[in-house]
Parts: C-alpha cells; sequence; structure tokens
C-alpha cells in the first residue's frame, strides 16, 4: 500500500476533487484541488476482490488526511473501462452513490481506463515524435486490452470501445512487431512473462510495474483538465467501457 500527502493548510473547500479508479486488482484514490491545481493526497493498493470492502473506508481516510469530509467535495471523476467487469462498476456505482447524497450536485467525469495508464507518458514524450505509447492491462483469463497512443494526440480525447484492441499475449505482441514506428513505449500492470516476452524486440522500451502503476492523481489531472475545457458527464452518461471478445 502507497500513500502520499501534502502537508498544507487547506484555504479553501469549494473545489475538491475526489478521483476513484478500481477498474482492475489495483486501487487507487486521489484528492485534488480544482482551484489551486494541486495534488493533495492519494492512495494506491492492490486491492485484489476488496474494492467493495475497502473503498469507501479507504476514502474517507484519505479525505480526513487533508481535513475534508465528504460533504465538501465539488467533483468526481472515475475510471469507465475497460477492466474486470465488477472493479469497473464498483466505481463508477460509489461516484454515482456518493453524488446523490452530496448537498449540492457535483462535477462528473468518466476516463477510460488505458487514458490514466497513459497520461503521464504522454507528458515525457512530448517532443518525441517518433515515439508511440502503448496502453495495455491485463483482461483476464490471459488475454490483454491495449490502445496505442501518440505525443501528438490530445490527452483530453477519450478512448472509444473501438480504440481499444483485445487479445492473448502472443496477439498483443503480434501487433507490437507490425507498428511502423521507432519506438514503443510499452506502459501498464507489467508482467514477468510480458517483460521476457518483448526483451528481444528492438523497438519496444518496456516500463516496469512500479514505474508505470496506474495511479489516481493522473486520473485527477485529466478530470481537472476536462472540467477547464467544459467537458463533463452526467450521470446518467456515466456507463462503464466493455470490450467484446474477438
Amino acid at each position: 500500500m502507497r500513500f502520499l500527502a501534502t502537508q498544507r493548510t487547506l484555504r479553501t473547500k469549494i473545489s475538491m476533487l475526489l478521483a476513484i479508479d478500481t477498474a482492475t486488482a489495483t486501487a487507487s484514490l486521489a484528492v485534488y484541488d480544482l482551484e489551486t491545481d494541486h495534488l493533495l493526497a492519494e492512495l494506491t493498493w492492490q486491492a485484489r476482490r476488496r474494492q467493495t470492502q475497502d473503498l469507501l473506508v479507504a476514502a474517507r481516510s484519505l479525505l480526513s488526511q487533508v481535513g475534508l469530509t465528504a460533504n465538501e467535495l465539488s467533483a468526481l471523476a472515475v475510471t469507465t473501462g475497460p477492466g474486470s467487469f465488477t472493479g469497473v462498476r464498483i466505481g463508477i456505482s460509489a461516484v454515482k452513490g456518493i453524488a446523490l447524497g452530496l448537498p449540492n450536485p457535483p462535477r462528473i467525469i468518466g476516463i477510460p481506463t488505458l487514458n490514466v495508464t497513459a497520461a503521464p507518458w504522454l507528458n515525457v514524450a512530448k517532443g518525441l515524435p517518433s515515439v508511440t505509447i502503448c496502453a495495455y492491462m491485463q483482461a483476464g483469463r490471459g488475454r490483454y486490452n491495449w490502445s496505442y497512443l501518440s505525443p501528438h494526440d490530445d490527452p483530453l480525447l477519450r478512448l472509444e470501445a473501438d480504440d481499444h484492441q483485445n487479445g492473448t499475449i502472443n496477439d498483443l505482441l503480434e501487433d507490437l512487431q507490425q507498428q511502423q514506428v521507432e519506438a514503443i513505449w510499452l506502459v501498464g500492470e507489467a508482467t514477468i512473462e510480458l517483460a521476457e516476452l518483448t526483451d528481444e524486440m528492438s523497438q519496444i522500451i518496456f516500463i516496469d510495474e512500479a514505474t508505470s502503476w496506474r495511479r489516481a492523481g493522473h486520473l485527477a489531472r485529466l478530470a481537472a483538465r476536462c472540467f477547464r475545457h467544459e467537458m463533463q458527464d452526467s450521470l446518467a452518461d456515466l456507463q462503464p467501457i466493455y470490450l467484446r471478445q474477438p
């Protein structure tokens, strides 16, 4: 379990965002000040199958660390998938439940899971036109979901279901080999098997699990940018992204 919190006195509580990511076994929460554009606190842990038991308890604890209660939230963000069927629905259901219980309707935004995975690497790769980001995740039963993004892509463009690919590890490897690019940064929930199989692929830069761990702080930052561009969802719009098996 990893915890990060700033030590500062909050001068305002009118623009606080809670970001929730339970799309996979890696769960993450973040509290973000939209007015000052600062990440205030973050918690990321391997929840396995305990998202339901852990999520709201962890959220209350994280808010308490920065002197907030749920009623002081003014915005909510959540990963919408792809991911595990249960995990994605837990996050979305939590956001809907929190929103309905707040004294004032919050701003809401849903961000696809692989957008969050790729977001920090798009920032790093700016000015490197030869680099392609391949964000991926394990989809269970030995399968993967993945999507390609370029440093030229607008990170505010949210991936749709058709922007994702799905297949076995061999399908992923074959697809990587077919890409006509100089370098591919492979970022996501890494496995030893994938690291070993891509080791001989000269154009692949494999980013290890600890470095590429998906974090709700990046979800919160994307949400803040969306809100600044007047992009937001309604509770009715907030739906999971599920991918069909090929």
